[in-house]
């Protein structure tokens, strides 16, 4: 079993689904706790079972992450010190095509899947550089490398997850921070309102796995050191060949540009 950790674990979107999977096997683990999502009082209820249940202290900090002036009050939580843990685990998504959203749909989205948890890296990232180490992990989707007709912009904001956590840990590398993409596939969560549509129950149940089972992955792929953890991915190489594949593309050739453009 991992150490404890010496600060808390501030974890977002932690009312329901992954979140709030993380929020219990942490306290489990009996790890100090403050809790992040738009409903108080679901907050409250969940904080007051999990330090009955495993003599954590729990914090509340009702939040909307699409309001940038709740997300500086995340921010500044942080600021404040005693964090050691990040989950950026909040966000919005479903299934609808480019055009069955609106503008003002798909600009929330950004806000909530691509701004908040970057805010909430860039406060975390100098808090713990200056504490000399902590963690966070950025909970993405397999949608942001799946080519698929219809979450266009859900997969576009979960691809930016998975690069940007990577890129930190670049950045950063030897400052004492760790950093994890988790990219879990169909999981049982209330995303896009699937409890009220139902779509897991017309699923094959092999198909769709249970959140905690996911944390689980991401917590035990952490000690492993993994960047970016996909918690169905038996051969964590296949990743790592992929990974360079890519990253070996762009810049590598010199600067001529390629024969079939004619130029």
């Amino acid at each position: 079993m991992a150490a404890k950790q010496q600060g808390k674990c501030l974890v977002t979107g932690a009312s329901s689904g992954i979140g709030k999977a993380y929020a219990e096997i942490l306290a489990e683990r009996g790890e100090d706790l403050i809790l992040v999502a738009r409903r108080g009082d679901v907050l409250q209820e969940i904080a007051d079972g999990l330090s009955a249940a495993h003599g954590v202290e729990v914090e509340v900090l009702p939040a909307d992450l699409a309001s940038r002036a709740d997300v500086r009050k995340v921010m500044e939580r942080i600021a404040q010190g005693g964090v050691s843990m990040v989950i950026n685990n909040a966000g919005i998504g479903g299934m609808a095509g480019f055009l069955d959203l609106t503008p003002e749909e798909h600009l929330q989205m950004i806000e909530v899947n691509v701004t908040a948890p970057t805010l909430i890296c860039h406060a975390a990232v100098k808090a713990m550089k200056e504490a000399g180490g902590g963690t966070i992990i950025n909970v993405g989707s397999g949608s942001g490398f799946t080519i698929s007709a219809g979450p266009s912009v859900y997969g576009g904001t979960k691809a930016h997850v998975a690069q940007f956590t990577q890129l930190l840990n670049e950045e950063f590398a030897g400052s004492g921070i760790r950093f994890q993409a988790l990219m879990p596939g169909l999981t049982r969560t209330n995303l896009g309102n699937a409890s009220e549509t139902g779509i897991f129950d017309r699923l094959p149940p092999e198909r769709v796995q249970p959140p905690e089972a996911v944390v689980r992955a991401s917590l035990a792929g952490l000690e492993l050191g993994e960047v970016v953890c996909f918690p169905r991915l038996e051969d964590y190489a296949q990743w790592e060949t992929a990974r360079d594949a890519i990253s070996s593309l762009p810049g590598k050739q010199g600067n001529a540009i390629a024969a079939r453009y004619g130029t």
